[in-house]
């Protein structure tokens, strides 16, 4: 069977369907090809049980024509918009599976209600339970890391990494000062090394901390592929961020995170949680008061984390 799954939004959203596209690989061998945004390409690429990878254009009659060249037997869709249900329509893919949801899944011909906003069950998990309409003899299990980096950049000091930005993508955070409040705490441990990345949206939470910064720490830019940052953060003990990109990329890394959630249900770690092991991740919903208090109760669980 030849399977054109779709995702064409965020960084951290294409990590939500990495388990539904092992678990095709794994258990069925048939080709997997992915629709994705321009950003989200080379890591697709470089994903071993993808087969082929298509970039989400702003072309649509383009895109259409790349869609029927492949003579795709069925879609599986994550996320869905309008522009997405018709291209795909347009492209004459048989089945054309989606999540019963917006005014787009009536040019879906399999559509399967799941009451995504009552979040329920996290988004990959959702993602997941699509395979069902495709066949359900397949099982819903998977094997973690779901990205793995053998030649991630080995060091002898345990790397603590805070990412402070958030691009927009999230509903709470600690503040920049508190970001360095918590660094400063474990950065004078003999064996941990603090880092700070910077995302290409982050320039002025990169100038604050650096303006700001009264201890040893290393400032990281993310300039280069998205592979690059992810080779880089394999090698990192721990991510404290919000919850975003690259906490979704260290959750498919399977390392461990600190994250920060909004405190209502849409928002919540119950349906933005990495993919991690449970074991590996500690998900702060960040409340609308008491910030001071919240602040205490994550610094001493940070200690706890690393066994300071």
């Amino acid at each position: 069977m030849n399977i054109l799954i779709t995702r064409h939004d965020k960084i951290g959203d294409f990590m939500t369907i990495l388990p539904l596209l092992k678990i095709i690989k794994t258990q069925t061998g048939h080709k997997v090809t992915v629709l994705v945004a321009a950003i989200n390409e080379d890591l697709a690429r470089y994903i071993d049980y993808i087969d082929e990878v298509i970039v989400y254009t702003p072309d649509a009659l383009q895109l259409i024509q790349d869609i029927r060249r492949h003579n795709f037997d069925v879609s599986i869709s994550c996320f869905i918009d309008t522009r997405l249900a018709c291209i795909l329509w347009l492209a004459n893919i048989p089945r054309r599976i989606a999540p019963a949801t917006k005014i787009a899944q009536l040019l879906f011909n399999e559509r399967v209600k799941q009451k995504r906003g009552q979040s329920g069950k996290t988004e990959w998990q959702y993602n997941v339970d699509l395979l069902a309409r495709l066949d359900p003899n397949i099982k819903p299990q998977f094997t973690r890391p779901l990205l793995s980096f053998a030649n991630a950049a080995a060091s002898q000091e345990r790397i603590v990494a805070f990412h402070p930005g958030f691009g927009g993508s999230s509903d709470a955070n600690l503040s920049l000062p508190q970001y360095l409040r918590l660094a400063k705490s474990i950065a004078g441990q003999s064996d941990i090394k603090v880092v700070f990345t910077f995302g290409p949206d982050d320039a002025a939470s990169r100038d604050y901390i650096s303006r700001n910064i009264d201890f040893p720490a290393e400032l990281i830019d993310s300039k280069g592929s998205l592979v690059d940052f992810c080779q880089r953060l394999a090698s990192f003990e721990l991510l404290v961020s919000t919850s975003t990109g690259p906490m979704q990329l260290a959750g498919a890394l399977n390392i461990k995170t600190l994250s920060f959630f909004g405190d209502n249900r849409f928002a919540g770690p119950n349906r933005w949680a990495p993919i991690s092991d449970a074991e590996k991740q500690v998900n702060f919903s960040v409340p609308k008061t008491g910030l001071e208090d919240f602040y205490q109760t994550v610094e001493h669980r940070l200690a706890a984390i690393l066994q300071l």
